[in-house]
């Protein structure tokens, strides 16, 4: 009897290490995340939000997930290289930053790799995926457009300028988005019954001279067009429509916080928590292929009143109880 039991405490013992042992070996099991960027600063601005997503789903940095981070620091023609070099690590997912250009160099270099990106405005136009409910291949992602927005942004500005006639549409036409972008504006432009014009920047050279033009050609306001070059100028831009007395609305919060007017478009804190629950997917077993690429549904407005101020501008309350943030 005495034999059975020491038998029986032998199984149990040995049945509980390799429970621990499984678990451990779970435990174990790491996950290698590459980031490529365009922009400076993404580190700071947007990639914090993707990592606590992905901590809040059990990928620790420095634990069970390895997180590398590469930015071509505003030089497009660095992503090729940076992507190349981040594919020879073979990561479980190639994760790119805002963008369309990281996005195609990410695809370019991520043959068998599942591909991630975070905001590209018109995925489908620039080649990135093949539809939206259907990406195809290794890539999927969110797109950083959505019907309505841009009418939102023209109907801010009538509520800021509401004698002016005619208003100034700031885009870089390199970009698949800003085409499309451009046209739902012109539409709801129609149907305000008020005249829209472009004013290109294809370089950061460019950018006081269209927003210059601008106010010769007698616009009542501006809506700049979010991509990585006006991102990358944003403090320019908001400084010389300041001098110019121009009210200005802006797609991104960072636009806002560099003095621009007021910022309306995609939530991107929500858009990268958003990316971190579907590298999540991906991590385990989903294909990119079966992910539909998503588009935003939540928005943020942001004033600044500063700036309001200090131009002479006045924000009606019909915009400030609208606004999800003041900056004074």
């Amino acid at each position: 009897m005495t034999d059975r039991r020491s038998l029986m405490k032998i199984l149990a013992g040995a049945a509980l290490l390799g429970i621990a042992h499984s678990a451990g070996a779970q435990k174990a099991k790491s996950f290698t995340i590459a980031y490529l960027a365009l922009l400076p600063g993404e580190d700071r601005n947007f990639v914090p939000n993707f990592l606590h997503r992905l901590d809040q789903l059990g990928y620790v940095d420095g634990q069970n997930l390895h997180f590398v981070y590469r930015s071509a620091e505003g030089r497009p023609e660095l992503l090729s290289g940076l992507a190349s070099d981040l594919a020879r690590m073979k990561p479980d997912v190639l994760v790119t930053g805002f963008g369309t250009v990281a996005a195609k160099a990410g695809k370019a270099a991520g043959e068998g790799i599942p591909v991630v990106f975070m905001a590209v405005g018109d995925p489908v136009g620039a080649g990135v995926v093949a539809s939206l409910a259907r990406p195809g291949g290794n890539v999927t992602g969110l797109s950083d457009l959505a019907a309505g927005l841009q009418g939102g942004r023209l109907q801010l500005l009538r509520e800021i300028a509401p004698a002016a006639s005619l208003f100034a549409a700031v885009l870089n036409p390199g970009t698949p988005y800003a085409a499309l972008a451009y046209k739902e504006l012109e539409s709801a432009a129609h149907v305000a019954k008020v005249e829209l014009r472009a004013f290109e920047v294809r370089s950061p050279e460019e950018v006081t001279p269209q927003l210059e033009a601008s106010k010769v050609a007698g616009a009542g306001g501006l809506v700049i067009f979010e991509d990585p070059l006006t991102l990358n100028q944003r403090s320019e831009i908001t400084a010389v429509a300041s001098r110019l007395g121009l009210p200005a609305v802006y797609g991104y919060r960072e636009f806002a916080e560099a003095g621009g007017l007021m910022s309306y478009g995609t939530d991107h804190g929500a858009q990268w928590r958003r990316g971190a629950e579907i590298v999540d997917l991906i991590l385990k077993g989903a294909k990119p292929a079966d992910i539909p690429v998503e588009q935003p549904t939540k928005f943020e407005l942001v004033v600044n009143l500063k700036t309001a101020k200090a131009s002479n501008f006045t924000v009606p309350p019909t915009i400030m109880i609208r606004t999800d943030e003041v900056i004074e």
